[in-house]
Formats: structure tokens, C-alpha cells, sequence
């Protein structure tokens, strides 16, 4: 499985960006997708995910209300909305995928959880 992040670039605090994250092998549909994201000198974080089949939407605290993650199955694609952005959204954003049946629990929120990962795109947001 293969995924290509883009999308990414410089935007003043209050504006949007869409992030697109394209999907090759496997069976795109049965797959569950996430987004982190990397800010220099801290931890991976997770910012949001979503399930196949009911399509149930996770997202992490510091986004909920701005960031929407959607897909698109017969283009392969997962979505990164994000509105209302501030400076500490700045950060390298990658886009995951993994079976679905590793979606137990909480499970998405976590990196170790996807074994597929596009390259990252930066999304920088200034003051």
C-alpha cells in the first residue's frame, strides 16, 4: 500500500487548508485512515481518523470542531479539512492506513496502529 499526502503550504491564522492523501493497493475501501501530525522537537499526535463501513469519525482534542476527515472511495482518497487554523497547527501532517480490524477500541489514535504512511506534507499557520 502506498499513500501520497499533499496539500500542504503556508496560511495566515484563521484561514483553511484541504489536505488530500491518495490510496494505491490493497482494497482502499476495507481500510482504516488516519491523520497525524509532527510539530519539530515533539511527539507524533493524532489528529484524526476514520472507520470503513459506518464511517465513524475520531478526532483529537486540540482539532475537534475545526479539522473534518472525510474519504472518497472510488477516487481512493482521504481528506484532511481543516478551518480556523492557528500557529500551533504547524506541523509536518501524514496520512495512515490499516486494516480495520486493527481498529479495536481506541486503537486508532495511536501511530504503532497503521502500517501504511504517506511521506508528509507541511502545513504552516502564522500569527
Amino acid at each position: 500500500v502506498q499513500l501520497q499526502a499533499s496539500g500542504g503550504g503556508w496560511v495566515q491564522a484563521g484561514g483553511s487548508l484541504r489536505l488530500s492523501c491518495s490510496v494505491s493497493g490493497g482494497t482502499f475501501s476495507s481500510y482504516g485512515l488516519g491523520w497525524f501530525r509532527q510539530a519539530p522537537g515533539k511527539d507524533r499526535e493524532f489528529v484524526a481518523a476514520m472507520r470503513p463501513g459506518d464511517r465513524n469519525t475520531f478526532y483529537g482534542d486540540s482539532v475537534k470542531g475545526r479539522f473534518t476527515i472525510s474519504r472518497d472511495n472510488a477516487k481512493n482518497g482521504v481528506y484532511l479539512q481543516m478551518n480556523i487554523l492557528k500557529p500551533e497547527d504547524t506541523a509536518v501532517y501524514y496520512c495512515a492506513a490499516t486494516d480495520a480490524r486493527n481498529y479495536i477500541s481506541s486503537a486508532y489514535r495511536r501511530s504503532s496502529t497503521y502500517s501504511s504512511w504517506g511521506q508528509g506534507t507541511l502545513v504552516t499557520v502564522s500569527s
